[in-house]
């Protein structure tokens, strides 16, 4: 049978989907996974080093950030999912088709990139400080062994398909939750401190700072690029338009679930600063962090924190690859070799790592440049998703159009205001 979508006849074929053979439990289980492997991309080391610094210099302060970043992206990460399910297309993909002009693709394609690189600075600098902690490890080396174990995923990803990479990203990501999670049990936040971390304020330019790389660490832009072409290619790229409708209840289920194990991870990182890290010195760096949970909460406390720390690395530094090779391939339509892509996005990193530059630092700063890049990922998104010349009658409601013109206008706001208070000092 045929069916009109998007101006143009695709041949829907209605066959079985492994799906339809399944018990209803299992086939939702089935359909669950691109979510949890992009939300991988909010519990980077950037997010630690973000969450961790704000909890030590503020408290309480900015919780309130980390959770309206997160409600934020839900909104985001289901519309990049969408776009995905029933364009059968990835982000990148639909604005090569759009882009009057091969100057526009490219120069779309060079900020993209350079958000490719901020966020390989943030996963390869975690990695390296991880395995630092844990064996000694020169930065240097932690590095490259961080970029090389990254390599390697990718390597799955391509020739065992997107099932095996998302269980071996799924297993990282329990990892991390165990890793942040453990010293929150252990000394848990008091009640008032908390409620009080509701109310939104900010302190003084520096706390803008901080939420600022704190919500480029929690809506980051090659997740939205990511998600869209791993809903793409766990669901074909010819949609079938009798499916989606039960897809994207799926991934609606699929969304809330990474969302709320990303969430909940960053309030604990946050909290896990603010109980054992407020006021004490040194703690302005994930050095100095672990070894103050380590005095605080004991060496296995400051141990799991490690190991969470690494497992952030290595798993989202081989979800941004993937997010920089798709974003490649979809506007320039060229795929390069997996060494030369990966060295391209490495190498910043390695020379920060090789500079001896704080990479705490590095981290936080990164966060910050890849707040100024959501913009670019996010209004085309919206836009594209209410359109239903792209999306058919699965079109945004106009609500939903609105929380995503309301969530770009206040991510855009921040970051002037951000600049503004910059420069006043």
């Amino acid at each position: 049978m045929t069916k009109e979508f998007s101006d143009a006849t695709v041949v829907i074929d209605t066959s079985a989907s492994p799906s339809t053979r399944l018990p209803p439990a299992k086939r939702l289980l089935w359909m669950l996974g691109p979510a949890l492997v992009a939300g991988v991309a909010y519990l980077d080391p950037g997010n630690v080093a973000a969450n961790m610094s704000a909890g030590a210099q503020y408290g309480y302060l900015l919780v309130w950030v980390v959770i309206s970043g997160n409600i934020m992206a839900w909104l985001v990460q289901y519309l990049s999912a969408k776009l995905g399910v029933v364009t059968g297309k990835s982000l990148p993909e639909v604005l090569r088709e759009r882009f009057g002009s091969r100057a526009g693709r490219l120069a779309y394609w060079i900020q993209a990139e350079a958000v490719a690189m901020a966020t390989d600075i943030a996963e390869v600098i975690g990695g390296a400080v991880a395995l630092y902690l844990l064996f000694g490890l020169p930065l240097l080396a932690g590095g490259l062994i961080t970029g090389v174990i990254s390599m390697s995923l990718l390597l799955i990803q391509s020739r065992r398909g997107p099932w095996v990479f998302e269980r071996i990203v799924i297993g990282l990501l329990l990892i991390i939750a165990v890793g942040f999670c453990a010293g929150v049990v252990i000394a848990p936040p008091e009640a008032a401190g908390l409620a009080g971390g509701l109310i939104p304020r900010f302190a003084d330019t520096n706390s803008v700072l901080l939420a600022v790389s704190i919500l480029g660490a929690t809506i980051m832009p090659h997740a939205i690029y990511a998600h869209s072409s791993l809903a793409r290619d766990r669901f074909g790229k010819v949609p079938n338009m009798l499916a989606i409708p039960r897809l994207l209840r799926a991934t609606r289920w699929d969304v809330s679930i990474a969302m709320l194990i990303a969430g909940s991870v960053n309030v604990a990182m946050l909290l896990l600063a603010a109980v054992n890290l407020a006021g004490v010195e040194g703690t302005e760096s994930l050095e100095g962090a672990h070894a103050a949970l380590g005095a605080a909460l004991g060496p296995v406390i400051a141990t799991l924190f490690a190991v969470g720390l690494l497992a952030s690395g290595l798993a989202s530094t081989a979800v941004g690859a993937y997010a920089g090779a798709e974003i490649m391939a979809g506007l320039l339509h060229r795929n390069i070799s997996l060494l030369g892509r990966r060295l391209v996005t490495l190498a910043p990193a390695l020379v920060i790592l090789a500079a001896g530059v704080d990479p705490t630092l590095a981290l936080i700063l990164s966060q910050v440049a890849l707040s100024f890049g959501i913009p670019f990922a996010l209004i085309p998104l919206v836009n594209l998703t209410a359109r239903t010349s792209v999306m058919g009658q699965h079109a945004n409601r106009w609500f939903t159009t609105a929380a995503g013109i309301l969530i770009s206008v206040l991510l855009v706001s921040l970051n002037i205001l951000l600049i503004v208070l910059t420069i006043r000092g």
